[in-house]
């Protein structure tokens, strides 16, 4: 991890964003305490630093689209590397995969996928099966409610006592 020096205001500003990424220069500068050229400046440097990779929007997809959400977690027939990289390049083909994550344990990744249905969604874990991937086995959980969407916490992450720092050195 590089180390990269933030202050509190630098950490208000990722803080902020990471909830709502469309807010207007003026509003961001004004709850940092800060004046907007300085506040732009220290955006566009947490931008450069690659700390912030892009802005997007929380569309409400029950008010835009029948859809269902599916957590599916798949294992690989082998462990080689090339069998992952294989996997992940072809899953990056996938709109409908909205996330996959690599695991450590029992199964080897975590994947998100939003579909039109849930006829939608075997056609899509069909055609996975049939493909040369390496996809072995795979549990599907299908969501049916979000109970809790957040933006990471920041703060939290980046203070002495989220890792023990602080009970160490006292």
């Amino acid at each position: 991890m590089p180390d990269i020096s933030l202050d509190d205001r630098d950490i208000a500003i990722l803080t902020i964003i990471s909830r709502e990424g469309r807010i207007a220069k003026t509003e961001l500068a004004r709850r940092v305490n800060l004046s907007a050229s300085p506040c732009w400046a220290r955006l566009k440097r947490l931008e450069d630093l690659g700390l912030i990779r892009g802005y997007g929007a929380d569309i409400a997809l029950d008010a835009l689209a029948s859809h269902v959400s599916v957590f599916v977690t798949v294992e690989l027939g082998s462990h080689r590397a090339d069998s992952f990289k294989r996997f992940e390049r072809a899953i990056a083909q996938y709109d409908e995969i909205t996330s996959l994550w690599a695991l450590g344990g029992g199964f080897d990744y975590l994947m998100q996928v939003v579909t039109s249905s849930i006829e939608r969604y075997q056609a899509l874990i069909d055609e996975l099966l049939t493909a040369d991937i390496g996809l072995e086995r795979y549990f599907t959980y299908v969501v049916t409610k979000e109970v809790k969407r957040g933006a990471p916490p920041i703060g939290a992450l980046l203070s002495p006592t989220a890792d023990g720092d602080a009970e160490a050195q006292g």
